[in-house]
């Protein structure tokens, strides 16, 4: 029997991973996931699921609701992607990463099968992850879209609540051109007269998401119609929100862009309260809410459910920042908060992988940093030279390393404790970075 380093090593190079390959490792349709869930016995309908696609914000999201719904007693599942440090983190029950021993026995009982119908990395993982679900006897799981919505291999699942956090220009290649074209794809989640809330809209996606939902005779809430967060400021320990229902609430996350997120997650809790799944909100709006359940998962949403790389300290002297914010929609929220911090000089540690907007998001970033440019360990990486030129030609200054450590080696010689450090232009960055230097 394999080790779980060389089980993990197995599912990484013996399936095709988007991951790691790109379009390559890309299987669009449910045909194998149907066929997996069928050879498990149907796994995901032991369990209640809430499903969550979106450009930005799905993991935040993903992770906030399951922390909330573990305070209020539920034996909760989470399925999120891509993992940061260890496999394990993408299928948690109640915070826990699935057990090494589980995944082991998974793919040793079933290579053979695995092997014979050839699945993608990511079927194989979703199907991994619901029968674990099952097993672990869940009473609900709240499940992360991979890729798009439509042709996603988790949607095969039959939700008691869809969300859509926002379209933005990600993933091109498959999703399509427009913001239209990759909102058809993501509305692939709503289901028949399945209540489904979207975060954040522009005309040409609202028009989209009405057609759909109407089609569907589903019941469609937009958050940005229920204003829930009335007013926010940075704190010491995150952000401190003023909302509509739930009166004073800290949010652990600290990222300005986590605003936008916050009043889709308090929109959804509202849903799911009117579906019977959560505790009456009884505070007036005008005192601190009696909600525990909604604060404390709020407030602690990392050690509730291991979220990391979402505007994450690593360090205070000097002040070092990762987050994985990776595209063009992510990266105008990252600008705008960089903007605000007030240090000596900032060191910006970057890298990207090749499907995302270059030039867009070298625009977006700061032109009084000193660029240390990298590239992760993937095969995706753009390298670190073709970095530094368009970087040049957006009047950006640094230097090139071959690997995330020896950039990071670099940035502790040159910055001192009044400086500013920031990792990341891409989730595998803040990867590698929290595997390998901290």
């Amino acid at each position: 029997m394999m080790t779980y380093q060389e089980t993990c090593e197995y599912l990484y190079n013996a399936m095709p991973m988007f991951e790691r390959l790109g379009a390559s490792g890309y299987k669009e349709g449910l045909g194998n996931s149907q066929k997996l869930d069928e050879h498990f016995g149907n796994p995901h309908r032991d369990f209640l699921t809430i499903h969550i696609a979106g450009t930005n914000g799905k993991g935040s999201c993903s992770h906030t609701i399951s922390a909330i719904l573990q305070m209020c007693g539920y034996r909760v599942g989470l399925y999120t992607s891509p993992h940061l440090v260890d496999f394990s983190e993408r299928i948690r029950v109640n915070g826990q990463p699935i057990s090494e021993d589980y995944v082991i026995s998974f793919v040793d009982q079933e290579k053979s099968f695995l092997e014979q119908l050839q699945p993608s990395f990511f079927e194989v993982t979703t199907a991994m992850a619901f029968k674990y679900f099952a097993d672990m006897k869940v009473d609900i799981a709240v499940i992360e879209v991979g890729l798009g919505g439509r042709l996603d291999c988790t949607n095969i699942i039959s939700p008691i609540l869809s969300v859509i956090t926002n379209i933005g220009y990600d993933h091109t290649q498959f999703l399509g051109s427009t913001l239209g074209e990759i909102a058809l794809q993501k509305a692939g989640i709503i289901k028949h007269r399945t209540p489904v809330v979207i975060g954040e809209t522009t005309p040409e996606t609202r028009n989209v998401f009405d057609a759909i939902a109407e089609e569907a005779h589903a019941p469609i809430i937009y958050a940005e119609d229920h204003i829930e967060v009335l007013d926010w400021k940075p704190s010491e320990n995150g952000i401190t929100y003023q909302t509509e229902h739930f009166g004073i609430v800290e949010g652990e996350l600290a990222g300005i862009y986590q605003a936008k997120n916050t009043n889709t997650i308090l929109c959804v809790i509202r849903q799911l309260e009117r579906l019977g799944y959560m505790h009456p909100v009884t505070c007036d709006p005008d005192t601190i809410c009696q909600n525990k359940e909604v604060r404390e998962g709020m407030k602690s949403v990392c050690d509730l459910t291991g979220l990391k790389g979402r505007w994450q300290t690593v360090c205070k002297q000097p002040l070092t920042i990762c987050d994985t914010g990776h595209n063009v929609p992510g990266w105008k929220y990252l600008s705008e908060q960089l903007s605000t911090i007030k240090c000596h000089h900032m060191h910006i540690l970057f890298g990207m992988v090749d499907d995302k907007d270059l030039e867009g998001v070298m625009a977006l970033l700061p032109k009084d940093a000193t660029y240390y440019f990298t590239k992760a360990s993937t095969k995706r990486a753009v390298s670190e030279n073709l970095l530094k030129l368009f970087a040049q030609q957006a009047g950006l200054q640094g230097e090139c390393y071959p690997n995330v450590p020896s950039a990071y080696e670099s940035i502790k010689k040159a910055a001192n404790d009044n400086d500013f450090v920031f990792i990341g232009g891409s989730s595998y960055v803040v990867a590698d970075f929290l595997k390998n230097c901290i």
